[in-house]
């Protein structure tokens, strides 16, 4: 085996071995969810319907589209295509900030409303709404540290193939930045019908 494919299968494990860390982490906080949930049921669906299920499914349409087009981006890539794979690239970073733009409105609404941690309105109410909203705020906080993280990845990925050092000979670096991306959309897919879907 020679050292290219030696670091490039050991790239790959690195990377599935950090994607089994952060499922473990959001494992974990989903179970955490599903047992406050089965207690607090009547509080979890009041407190679900004061998200906006129009915001969540844009973030939603955002997040499945920029899947799609990195995914071309990798097979651009792996086709000598760098300038098509830059393009799906920016396509990707561009939906990544169209999330957090989006995720941003929906925040500062709920802020408005008094809906997050230690807001006095908030503390007011039912402990199990005062739970739902702080797992929301958790989980989907910690989500958008990933995109932003997945955005600084992704544009350092757009740098490196438009400076020669991803190619199609060379792909391992485009291809774990596409599963990290991969595996933030899967987090949101998850996320979106715990908090704005089921009732």
């Amino acid at each position: 085996m020679s050292a290219g494919h030696a670091s490039g299968a050991s790239g790959r494990v690195g990377m599935w071995l950090f994607i089994a860390t952060e499922i473990l982490l959001f494992g974990g906080l989903f179970l955490l969810y599903s047992m406050y949930r089965l207690r607090n049921p009547a509080d979890f669906h009041a407190g679900s319907l004061e998200l906006s299920r129009i915001f969540g499914t844009i973030n939603t349409c955002f997040l499945i589209t920029s899947s799609f087009t990195v995914a071309l981006g990798v097979q651009s890539i792996h086709e000598n295509r760098p300038k098509r794979a830059r393009l799906f690239l920016l396509a990707t970073i561009g939906f990544a900030f169209a999330f957090l733009v989006v995720k941003a409105f929906e925040w500062s609404a709920k802020f408005e409303h008094g809906l997050f941690p230690n807001a006095a309105f908030l503390m007011a109410r039912p402990k199990g709404e005062i739970l739902y909203f702080g797992l929301y705020y958790l989980m989907t906080g910690l989500h958008a540290v990933h995109v932003i993280v997945g955005i600084g990845v992704l544009s350092f990925v757009f740098l490196w193939v438009k400076r020669g050092h991803v190619t199609a000979g060379h792909p391992i670096l485009f291809e774990n930045a596409g599963l990290y991306w991969h595996l933030v959309d899967i987090i949101w897919i998850f996320l979106f019908p715990l908090f704005y879907l089921i009732t």
